[in-house]
């Protein structure tokens, strides 16, 4: 494979350690926390793990290693979507096992979840991974979605474990990977088996946070992948000045993409769904805000801007909730058949028009047609709409459209609208690394190693203290019940992390809120440019403006 001269040199970059981790492993000893408890439901939390709940957290610090000295056979998996920095956890992870016994052994179980369960693994060697070193993607073993959740596959995991001699399994995911990363824990550790589970934070939506994980990995890079895109876009359009451009960005639960990119390239507009959802903002109040905008801008002469949409923008509008609601309980059962079987739009319309409420048909009924059919594409395994399908920088750039008319024809708007539409996820989920990325990720690998050493399971792998230079990084570990609730899942109640959302009341946040109002109307653009993994530390090492902001 011809490799390009940036692979060759990441290839060579030696990631920084947590200057705790440093010393080497005979060096390392454990420093007790407070017990813990869930973030709510307590009790029933309690009561669904007894054998893990209420754990101490743990920090790593200089001293005596005081593990008890034997050969590690450890299973690692990715799981969920892809993340920049994946590789690096598992180098990590590889490194520190060899470290400690050059005996010890690392099986990577392939596609995920699912290559637990089907026992297709690799046995990783230095030149293995040494030509994953420092690169994006999750090609080293691939991933995959599986759900590790049920007695049955539990039994079929610890066999697996038992044919290999496996002592302990590393589950790399976001939050229901983690949760099932607890959940397996907890089997393993109720049926005596003895293999422990270690879990690594990743998802680059960046809702996978709290007070002890102070951010997720993947989320470094990819947000500052998709700032330079949109400061290049931002560029263009002052160049042009002729195009509206409205870029959606991933994160389909929470706002933190959109928010972190709005911070790095200071756009006219970035909606964020906390607050709409918070103020309960209807589509015609958003587009408003988006218009009057559009308006002032034009009013100065410019006919151009740039509006940040996050993913998940519409399941935070209430109505736009409601109406989902409905059109899932409309073509519940065999309606779905009855449905798709009408011959035109204009039979389906009436059926929809005739299922829901008069209120919810309003909100419909000013929906661009072609967001209208696709609220009836392929339902999701429940029956349910695939809102992730829906293409809301369309849906709202239309709406604008249809405002600014408005006000065109009432004689208060002059200008010219011609809107553009991007969309980057896939963009920003394989990306090389930045060096933090690069670091943090090297790190959790490392880290988990060491929460493997010291016998404990059902723990999250966790690395603080990140907005200061990686010497003074803190590593250690914390029982992922910690991070859990009881939420209503198809129908049942089950534990889960809880996921992060925006905090309207958090530093970032009220950053952006104020300064918006002058992005809004002037051109304040901020163009990031591309990753830089040479040169100054204050211009390669530094992480996100929202973890900056956070631990001010």
């Amino acid at each position: 494979m011809k490799l390009s001269p940036l692979q060759k040199v990441r290839y060579q970059y030696n990631p920084k350690l947590p200057g705790m981790l440093r010393k080497g492993i005979s060096e390392i000893c454990v420093k007790n926390g407070d017990a813990t408890q869930s973030v709510a439901d307590q009790e029933k939390i309690q009561a669904l793990f007894p054998n893990t709940y209420g754990k101490n957290e743990i920090t790593f610090q200089i001293g005596k290693n005081t593990a008890e000295a034997k050969k590690q056979v450890v299973g690692v998996i990715l799981s969920g979507g892809q993340a920049p920095g994946g590789h690096n956890v598992i180098c990590g992870l590889y490194d520190a096992l060899k470290a400690g016994n050059k005996d010890n052994v690392l099986y990577g179980f392939k596609g995920g979840p699912s290559g637990l369960l089907e026992d297709d693994y690799v046995i990783f060697d230095d030149e293995y991974i040494d030509s994953y070193r420092n690169t994006g993607g999750f090609d080293i073993i691939g991933s995959g979605r599986t759900k590790l959740e049920t007695a049955e596959q539990f039994a079929v995991v610890a066999e697996v474990c038992k044919k290999h001699g496996i002592t302990a399994i590393v589950i790399i995911g976001g939050d229901d990977s983690n949760t099932n990363a607890a959940v397996l824990a907890e089997y393993f550790a109720a049926n005596g088996t003895g293999v422990q589970v270690i879990g690594c934070p990743k998802t680059i939506d960046g809702d996978l946070k709290n007070e002890d994980i102070e951010c997720s990995f993947g989320f470094d890079t990819a947000t500052k992948t998709y700032s330079e895109i949109i400061g290049n876009i931002e560029r263009d359009a002052n160049s042009a000045k002729k195009y509206w451009h409205f870029v959606k960005v991933m994160g389909r639960s929470a706002s933190h993409v959109a928010l972190e990119c709005a911070l790095q390239t200071r756009p006219n507009v970035c909606l964020i769904g906390e607050e709409v959802a918070a103020k309960k903002m209807s589509l015609a109040q958003i587009s408003n805000y988006i218009a009057d905008s559009v308006a002032d801008r034009a009013a100065k002469g410019w006919n151009f801007g740039v509006a940040i949409i996050p993913e998940g923008i519409v399941e935070f509008v209430p109505e736009f909730s409601v109406l989902i609601a409905e059109i899932n309980e409309l073509l519940a059962g065999e309606k779905t058949e009855q449905f798709n079987a009408l011959p035109t739009w204009k039979d389906k319309y009436a059926f929809i028009e005739a299922g829901l409420t008069k209120e919810s048909m309003a909100v419909f009924a000013i929906l661009p047609e072609s967001i209208q059919q696709q609220l009836f594409l392929e339902r999701d395994p429940h029956g349910n709409v695939q809102v992730s399908l829906i293409e809301s920088e369309k849906l709202f750039s239309a709406l604008v459209k249809d405002n600014l008319a408005a006000r065109k024809a009432a004689g208060t708007y002059k200008g010219k609208f011609s809107p553009l539409h991007h969309f980057l996820g896939y963009e920003g989920r394989c990306a090389f690394p930045s060096n933090f990325d690069a670091d943090y990720c090297y790190s959790l690998g490392y880290n988990a190693f060491m929460l493997i050493q010291y016998g404990y399971t059902g723990y999250l792998s966790k690395v603080s203290n990140l907005s200061h230079p990686a010497e003074e990084w803190k590593a250690g570990g914390m029982p992922i019940t910690k991070m859990m609730n009881i939420e209503r899942r198809n129908g049942k109640d089950k534990p889960v992390i809880r996921k992060a959302l925006v905090e309207l009341d958090g530093k970032p946040f009220k950053y952006f809120a104020e300064h918006r109002d002058q992005w809004a109307v002037e051109t304040c653009y901020v163009y990031p440019g591309a990753i830089q993994y040479f040169g100054p530390s204050e211009v390669c090492d530094t992480t996100t403006v929202t973890l900056a902001l956070e631990q001010e």
